[in-house]
């Protein structure tokens, strides 16, 4: 029998998807921010220098001389996710290795989190070090569009995630039943992996995964801001409506 851990009391993470110039508006003009805003520099590639321009800003003295070395402020009102995702895992513009880590390398200042695909980290190691290095958190995420994998291979990539320094493992795949939808569920409540996780469901049952699991465990839970990426993934304000407080 697998063994369950209670759920988490702390508050589960809004995550706003910017994934076009239209939700790069969107989120800059936003009253209520969500807690973080994931940055798809795949699908800003087109942008990327305006991206960049609003993505920094100079604080006044003497708070910029105390942000020496740190990250840079950002005109969007709550810290981001970088990631420029393997074409082969959803990304976008069939970008090659090299391409999505000298994007990664130039938005790292700007950034709370990299998320890096698992397959990924060993190609990625330099760039995991100074993100660490930076005090930059590392998620290492896996995708798969056609199938939930079984039990045994969600736990040995999330131990794999956690020998490579990731502090979340991220996972999204398939859940048109409700046999898949069950499997993240019992994944996200497991104990003995010692590591946060952050599932979530593309497909028929998607949108209810992600409701779901956010009450199950998940510690990032990823909404649109006005472009849908996948099936399944619901506008943020839906989400936050349903996020426990």
């Amino acid at each position: 029998m697998t063994t369950r851990r209670p759920v988490k009391e702390r508050r589960p993470l809004l995550v706003g998807v910017i994934a076009s110039p239209a939700d790069l508006r969107f989120a800059l003009a936003m009253n209520q921010p969500p807690d973080l805003f994931e940055v798809r520099l795949d699908c800003l590639f087109d942008i990327i220098d305006q991206l960049e321009r609003k993505l920094s800003t100079r604080a006044p003295e003497p708070r910029r001389r105390r942000l020496l070395n740190s990250r840079t402020l950002s005109k969007l009102q709550a810290p981001i996710i970088i990631t420029a995702r393997d074409p082969r895992e959803g990304g976008f513009g069939n970008l090659p290795l090299q391409k999505r880590r000298d994007l990664l390398s130039r938005f790292l200042q700007h950034a709370k989190y990299l998320d890096v695909e698992l397959r990924s980290a060993r190609a990625f190691k330099p760039l995991l070090a100074e993100a660490r290095k930076r005090k930059v958190r590392v998620i290492l995420s896996f995708h798969d569009f056609k199938s939930t994998p079984s039990p045994r291979s969600l736990r040995a990539r999330a131990t794999s995630a956690k020998a490579h320094g990731a502090n979340i493992f991220k996972v999204a795949c398939r859940t048109d039943a409700p046999a898949q939808l069950a499997r993240l569920v019992d994944f996200v409540t497991e104990t003995g992996l010692d590591l946060p996780i952050s599932p979530m469901g593309i497909g028929r049952l998607g949108g209810i995964s992600r409701l779901l699991l956010a009450r199950c465990g998940s510690v990032l839970n990823y909404g649109s801001l006005q472009q849908t990426l996948v099936e399944g993934q619901l506008p943020i304000d839906v989400l936050r409506s349903a996020l426990p407080r």
